[in-house]
C-alpha cells in the first residue's frame, strides 16, 4: 500500500456497499456521484485490492469488498462507542458536583447553600465531603472535589481562591446571661467571664487573646473545642460565652444571644475550585449561591438580636 488509506475514500466505500449504489451512496454524502466514483477508484489502486466487478454499469461487491467492509464496520462501531461514552462521562460531569467543606461550615450553613443550590438545579447530584482545611486544600489540588470551603487563601497549584466573606467575630452567649442587655461586648465586660474557645491553634483563638492582651482582659478559658457546632452547643448550654463567626450561629438563633465585639476581629473564609474544573456552569452556580447565603446570614446575624 503506498500510503495510509483517505478517511473519505473510506467513508465512500462504505456509503456504496450500505446503500447499494453509486448514486444513493452519493446522496448520502452530499457529493456527486463522479465524485464518489473517484474516490472508489483511488481506493482500489491504493489498497491494490478488486472490490467491485462492474457489470452493466452496476458495482458489484467483491469477497476482497465484504473483508474489507467487515473490518470497516467493526472500527466504525468502536468509534460509536467511543462517542457515546464522551457523552456519557459528559451526562455525569453535568449532573453532580462534589464538594469539600470544612468542619466549622459542615452545617446549617452548607445545608442552606445546597438546598438553595438543588432548588435550581434539581437533577444534579452534590456530594459532600467534610474535613479540616488542609484536607480540603490537598484534594483540590489533586482535583478529587470541584469546590473547596476554607479557612485560609489558597492559590497557585492550577487553584483559584476568592474571599467567600469577611465578617467580624460576634460575642455569642445564654439568652439569658447577664451580659445579653448590653448591645456592644468588649474584652472588659468578660474579664474572667467563664468562656468556650476554639481549639489554640485556631484562627479565632489567636485572635480573640491578641485582643484580651490588649485590653489587659483575663481571658477566662473554661473549655476548648475543635469544632463550631461544639463550641455553640456548649454556649447554649450555659457553659461560658465565646467568640464566633456570624455563619456558626446559623439554626441556633433561638438559643444564643448575639452580640457585636468591639474591637472589631475579621476573620475570613475562602471558597476555592480547581483552574481545570471539570464541570464550570455547575461549580459557578454553587460559589455564587454560597457567596449569596454567606452575605445575607453575615448581615442578618444581628438583626432582632
Amino acid at each position: 500500500m503506498k500510503r495510509p488509506l483517505n478517511l473519505r475514500q473510506i467513508e465512500a466505500f462504505k456509503a456504496v456497499i450500505e446503500h447499494g449504489s453509486v448514486s444513493r451512496a452519493a446522496q448520502s454524502l452530499f457529493v456527486s456521484q463522479p465524485a464518489v466514483s473517484k474516490l472508489l477508484t483511488h481506493l482500489e489502486e491504493e489498497t491494490g485490492l478488486s472490490l467491485f466487478d462492474r457489470t452493466r454499469g452496476k458495482l458489484l461487491p467483491t469477497y476482497h469488498s465484504k473483508l474489507l467492509y467487515e473490518s470497516i464496520e467493526r472500527v466504525f462501531s468502536g468509534l460509536q462507542q467511543i462517542e457515546q461514552s464522551v457523552d456519557a462521562i459528559r451526562r455525569d460531569e453535568q449532573r453532580s458536583l462534589r464538594v469539600g467543606v470544612m468542619p466549622a461550615l459542615s452545617g446549617s450553613f452548607i445545608r442552606r447553600v445546597t438546598t438553595r443550590f438543588l432548588e435550581q438545579h434539581p437533577g444534579v447530584r452534590v456530594s459532600i465531603e467534610t474535613r479540616g482545611s488542609r484536607f480540603v486544600a490537598d484534594w483540590l489540588v489533586a482535583r478529587k472535589i470541584d469546590v473547596g470551603l476554607i479557612v485560609h487563601e489558597m492559590y497557585g497549584a492550577n487553584v483559584n481562591g476568592e474571599r467567600l466573606v469577611q465578617s467580624p467575630l460576634v460575642c455569642a452567649m445564654h439568652p439569658n446571661h447577664a451580659l445579653a442587655n448590653k448591645r456592644v461586648i468588649r474584652p472588659r465586660d468578660l474579664d474572667g467571664v467563664p468562656f468556650v474557645a476554639f481549639s489554640p491553634e485556631s484562627q479565632s483563638y489567636q485572635l480573640t487573646t491578641a485582643a484580651f492582651h490588649a485590653a489587659g482582659a483575663h481571658l477566662n478559658v473554661v473549655l476548648d473545642c475543635s469544632t463550631a457546632p461544639g463550641v455553640c452547643e456548649f454556649v447554649a448550654d450555659g457553659l461560658g460565652v465565646s467568640l464566633i463567626h456570624p455563619l456558626f450561629a446559623h439554626g441556633m438563633q433561638a438559643r444564643l444571644k448575639l452580640r457585636r465585639f468591639d474591637p472589631e476581629l475579621l476573620f475570613d473564609f475562602y471558597i476555592c475550585r480547581s483552574q481545570a474544573v471539570r464541570n464550570s456552569a455547575l461549580t459557578e452556580a454553587f460559589i455564587a449561591q454560597a457567596r449569596d447565603v454567606a452575605t445575607e446570614l453575615c448581615f442578618g446575624s444581628l438583626k432582632g438580636q
